[in-house]
């Protein structure tokens, strides 16, 4: 049975044009997880991207870390109406990441450590887009927000945003993830307010 992390309420500030609508700004970073977290090591961690005809391509921690890095500053959106202004990360571009990678596919599905799942459309993760991070405001990105890595793709809802994320597997037809199967929305637009199937 899933356990669900418990409410919070964030400080309102009224829109300004940078608000999705629906969403309210807060200063803090809530956490909310489907599930236990896991603690994954760095010296156990890697990351697998396999492609539709079976190909996999896989990076270890340390030669995550020897990858070109980035430092994208963005806002996110949570499905649950909250929204933070101006995040920090390092990371590395799923450019980066992809370059080199030959595949027909249009989908993905992301894993993590722990059973999560989501799905995108590959080309949500390109054209500096979306990031693999492992660090958050200056400091390695702990369990509790998906640490030690997870996907980065700030302009969808951050349930798209797989902590612990460990493969991504592409693939030429859609495949829903955890909660795209319990009724939330395939791509997830906050600013379309695609919080749920149909919107």
């Amino acid at each position: 049975m899933a356990i669900f992390s418990p409410g919070f309420q964030g400080r309102r500030r009224p829109a300004n044009g940078l608000l999705p609508p629906g969403q309210y700004a807060t200063e803090g970073f809530p956490v909310l997880s489907a599930g236990p977290t896991p603690r994954v090591s760095p010296d156990i961690w890697e990351l697998v991207i396999s492609t539709e005809s079976g190909e996999q391509h896989r990076w270890t921690w340390s030669e995550l870390q020897a990858l070109p890095k980035a430092t994208p500053t963005v806002d996110i959106h949570c499905v649950t109406k909250w929204s933070k202004f101006g995040t920090s990360w390092e990371g590395v571009s799923l450019d980066t990441l992809l370059d080199g990678v030959e595949t027909a596919a249009a989908y993905v599905l992301a894993h993590s450590y722990g059973g999560y799942t989501t799905n995108l459309p590959l080309a949500d993760l390109r054209g500096g887009k979306a990031w693999i991070v492992y660090a958050y405001d200056g400091r390695p990105l702990t369990a509790e927000h998906g640490g030690p890595a997870r996907l980065l793709v700030p302009h969808l809802y951050f349930w798209k945003s797989a902590k612990w994320v460990r493969r991504l597997e592409l693939l030429e037809t859609e495949r829903k993830g955890f909660w795209e199967r319990a009724g939330y929305h395939d791509y997830g637009d906050p600013w379309r307010e695609q919080r749920y199937d149909g919107d």
